[in-house]
């Protein structure tokens, strides 16, 4: 399988960093292929242009690049931290720019964009992984989750795909090396549980 793996968080020595190494290596132990982008290393840019926003065209090659990789992938993985019950601005300038009509998404004809939406992606599942500072029942009681509705509903869902799963590790401020130790070790049997080998049926 393709495997996409999309990075959002610009310390390169962060714990999301951390899961995005994991990731791939399981990945990889899996026999999938890996394309992997840590956005801020590549030095993506967010910002949505507005001839690009009535074009749909991208203005640069990276954007139409990640477009490419995203309509052909069978899995996608997506890791960032929890600003704000939010991705960082890098990561929803990537949903803003790489996620577009005709590419993750597109409408039936006739309807001028208010209808229901009929998702593009081939992608059979996805996986999100974040990071917060939030304890978990203040996340689910007093904000909602955002994030699990921002994923699992408002983009994947939109987008045709199906097959959703989610894991947010708390807290990180908080947390020891041992902790964090376990944490990637729960990422890697996700992942690995996730995406079965190439030969396994999922």
């Amino acid at each position: 399988m393709n495997i996409s793996v999309i990075l959002g968080h610009p310390y390169p020595y962060s714990f999301n960093a951390a899961i995005a190494a994991t990731t791939v290596q399981a990945l990889k132990e899996q026999g999938h292929t890996i394309r992997f982008h840590d956005l801020c290393r590549e030095q993506f840019n967010p910002v949505l242009p507005d001839t690009e926003l009535i074009s749909d065209v991208p203005e640069d090659a990276l954007t139409a690049l990640h477009q490419q990789e995203i309509r052909e992938a069978d899995g996608i993985v997506i890791i960032h931290p929890n600003w704000w019950g939010q991705p960082p601005a890098i990561m929803k300038g990537w949903i803003d720019r790489v996620l577009r009509e005709e590419v993750a998404y597109t409408f039936p004809k006739g309807d001028n964009g208010g209808g229901l939406p009929i998702g593009l992606l081939k992608a059979k599942a996805a996986l999100v992984f974040n990071t917060s500072n939030t304890p978990e029942e203040r996340e689910r009681n007093v904000f909602g989750d955002p994030l699990e509705r921002i994923w699992k509903d408002c983009i994947f869902a939109f987008c045709g795909v199906h097959v959703f799963e989610r894991k947010m590790f708390h807290i990180i401020a908080a947390s020891t090396p041992d902790i964090r130790a376990k944490w990637l070790e729960e990422v890697r049997e996700t992942v690995r549980s996730f995406f079965p080998l190439e030969s396994e049926p999922r």
